[in-house]
Parts: structure tokens; C-alpha cells; sequence
């Protein structure tokens, strides 16, 4: 018997520390995808594909709050003390979705193309984190209807510091969304669905998103198109339940450093125009930045003058 207690004792610790919590909507009871769950200081995580998170005292004992939010929904603020198995989210009311009615079939059309921009120098890349979110601005050269057919996302791939000329295994979930440029800045969200996708290290360095299906078009104004950092995927392309910061011990003491995640972004001093943003979304304002030396001069990529993103587009602009 004696034996039997401390075994229940580390059971018991195991199922808290790996407890899972599920964000539904309030009124539907639906799972709600890719929920952003904040803890209030810059750090956060994300739901998974069910809605599902992972969060105990003993893997996070310094956070006492959670705020959660996900797109057409009110934010939640709520205590990690006796924190529910099944968290509710209610409607915004005010700000239901836009409906966009295009037809299937708009005619005849043109292709072009805004080639993306490559390198292989490690040291002019992002290293994304799942706190940061890159926007690049995309204009409408034409009056006519213009539909994104794909997106072009460059990467950096790396070698194996334990076998040469072998590339570094990782499996990558991003999202991508959309947003409308109000006086060049990245304003509201445009009412499109996320766009859930995974690079791996064996998809080429020119990754080629092709959204067709998702019908975006470009408004006359033109459109910003962001990509961020969900976490890893497991062999069956589900988001990772990992940690997404560590703590580095410094003389100022303990201090909470976002993991990075593989690939590398590369960044280009090819482009005269300032059209890459960012902004971290665990915090509340989550407020754009243009990506320049008002961004921070202490920046190695703003230094050298590499201050924008080289993301591609193919487009059908349609006669009619």
C-alpha cells in the first residue's frame, strides 16, 4: 500500500500538468479553431484545430489569468484558478461577418504574377516566433476584378549541424489572413477564413500557396496578406501542444524569451518601399508597426537596410 501512493501521487500530477481545455462557441457549441489564448504579458499560445489547448499551474505557475479571443467573437478574461474543461466564447453582435457573393464563374481572365524575392543568408532572416505577425501590402494594378489565385512565401531552409548537406527536419503550421489598407496601414480583417497550411523541410525555398478555392479579391485600395506561426505539427499535420517560450536566467533575473521556429523568413533590401509589418498578437492592442527604423534601429535586419518580407502573388484580373 505504501507503494501504491506515491504511484497515484505522479498519475495525478501527470493528468494536471497535461490537463486540455476546449474553447466552443457559446451558442453552437462548436469547437472554435486556433483560438489565441494570452497570458496578459506578451506570451501566449494558441487552440489547435478542435479548439483544444494545453495549461497547468505547474507548466505556466506564474500566470493567473487567460484572455482568449478568436475572430467574431467577444474576448474572455478568465482565472486559471479551477479553470473549466470547456470555456464558452460569446458572439460580437455588432460585428457579424461580411458577406462577399462572387460568382463561380466570372469569365475570362489575364494572369499575373509579382515574383517573390529569395536568398540564402542566414543572417538576413526573421526567425519566427507564434508571438508575431508579418503583413506585406499588395496593390491592385488594374480597375478590374482581381483575384489572388496563389501566394508566394519564401523560406530558408537549413542543414543539419549532424549530417552535411542534409536539411533540418521541422513541420511548421502557419496561418495566413487578410486585411484592408487604411491610409498604409493594416485595418480591419477582411471577412475571409483563415487559411491553415504547413512548410516542412522538404517543400522547395519559393513555397507556393495556391488559395484559389478561398475566393480573395483585392480591393481597389489594395490588401495586406499576413502570415503567422501557429507551432509545430505532429506526423499527422495537428498543432503541437509545446511550450512556446523558455526562461533564460539573467542578472536582471528571469526573463521569458519566444521560441523560434524553423523555416527562416528571408528579408530583402530589393524592395523601395516600406511594405512589410508586424506586431505581436498577445498583446491587447496588438497594434501594426511598419517595419523600419521608427520599428527599432537596434534591429540586425533594419540595420543592414533589410526591412521587407520578398512575399510573391499570382492574380486573375477578369475582363468583365
Amino acid at each position: 500500500m505504501k507503494k501504491v501512493f506515491p504511484i497515484l501521487i505522479l498519475i495525478l500530477s501527470q493528468v494536471v500538468h497535461s490537463q486540455s481545455h476546449t474553447v466552443l462557441d457559446s451558442h453552437k457549441k462548436f469547437p472554435i479553431s486556433y483560438a489565441t489564448i494570452s497570458f496578459g504579458n506578451g506570451n501566449g499560445l494558441f487552440a489547435d484545430a478542435e479548439g483544444v489547448f494545453k495549461f497547468s499551474k505547474k507548466r505556466y505557475p506564474d500566470i493567473d489569468s487567460l484572455f482568449i479571443s478568436a475572430l467574431g467573437f467577444n474576448e474572455l478574461a478568465i482565472s486559471t484558478k479551477n479553470l473549466p474543461v470547456k470555456i464558452k466564447l460569446t458572439h460580437k453582435v455588432a460585428e457579424l461577418q461580411e458577406v462577399i457573393l462572387k460568382a463561380e464563374n466570372l469569365g475570362k481572365y489575364k494572369t499575373r504574377k509579382k515574383n517573390s524575392i529569395l536568398h540564402n543568408d542566414y543572417f538576413k532572416c526573421w526567425l519566427p516566433t507564434v508571438e508575431s505577425e508579418i503583413a506585406v501590402f499588395f496593390s491592385r494594378n488594374s480597375e478590374k476584378t482581381t483575384k489572388i489565385k496563389s501566394i508566394s512565401i519564401p523560406v530558408k531552409m537549413e542543414t543539419s549541424k549532424k549530417s552535411s548537406g542534409k536539411k533540418q527536419s521541422f513541420s511548421t503550421l502557419f496561418k495566413m489572413q487578410f486585411y484592408k489598407n487604411v491610409n498604409g496601414y493594416p485595418g480591419k480583417r477582411l471577412p475571409n477564413e483563415d487559411i491553415i497550411f504547413i512548410i516542412t523541410n522538404k517543400d522547395k525555398p519559393n513555397f507556393e500557396l495556391d488559395i484559389s478555392e478561398y475566393k480573395v479579391f483585392i480591393p481597389k485600395e489594395g490588401i495586406f496578406v499576413s502570415i503567422q506561426v501557429l507551432g509545430y505539427a505532429d506526423k499527422d499535420g495537428k498543432l503541437q501542444h509545446t511550450k512556446k517560450y523558455h526562461e533564460v536566467e539573467t542578472r536582471k533575473g528571469i526573463v521569458k524569451v519566444s521560441t523560434t521556429f524553423r523555416p527562416l523568413l528571408p528579408f530583402t533590401n530589393k524592395i523601395e518601399e516600406n511594405l512589410t509589418f508586424t506586431r505581436r498578437v498577445f498583446f491587447k492592442n496588438r497594434s501594426w508597426q511598419r517595419f523600419d527604423k521608427k520599428y527599432s534601429e537596434g534591429n540586425n535586419l533594419i540595420k543592414i537596410n533589410h526591412m521587407n518580407y520578398g512575399m510573391g502573388l499570382k492574380t486573375l484580373v477578369y475582363e468583365k
